[in-house]
C-alpha cells in the first residue's frame, strides 16, 4: 500500500489517537450535573482542543482548491472582505 505524502500519515494517526481518547473520556461521564460540568470543562474540553489542533494541521496539508468546505478562517472572516 502506498504511503501518504509528507506528514499526512502522522497527522491522520494523531487525529485517530486523540479522537479515541475523547471517546474514552466521554464514556466516563460523572453522574451528577455538578461533577459532569466540572469534568466537561476540566477534562473533555482540553481533549477537544487536542483533536482540533490535529484537524487544523490536516486542513493545512490539503490543497485549498480540493477542500470541499469553507475553512474556519473563511467562515469567521468572510464578511470582512
Amino acid at each position: 500500500m502506498p504511503k501518504l505524502k509528507g506528514e499526512r500519515e502522522t497527522v491522520y494517526a494523531a487525529i485517530q489517537t486523540q479522537t479515541d481518547k475523547l471517546k474514552d473520556l466521554l464514556s466516563k461521564m460523572p453522574k451528577t450535573i455538578r461533577e459532569e460540568a466540572t469534568y466537561l470543562c476540566d477534562t473533555v474540553k482540553p481533549q477537544m482542543q487536542a483533536v482540533r489542533e490535529q484537524v487544523d494541521k490536516a486542513e493545512g496539508l490539503m490543497d485549498k482548491e480540493l477542500y470541499p468546505f469553507p475553512t474556519y478562517q473563511e467562515l469567521v472572516y468572510s464578511h470582512h472582505s
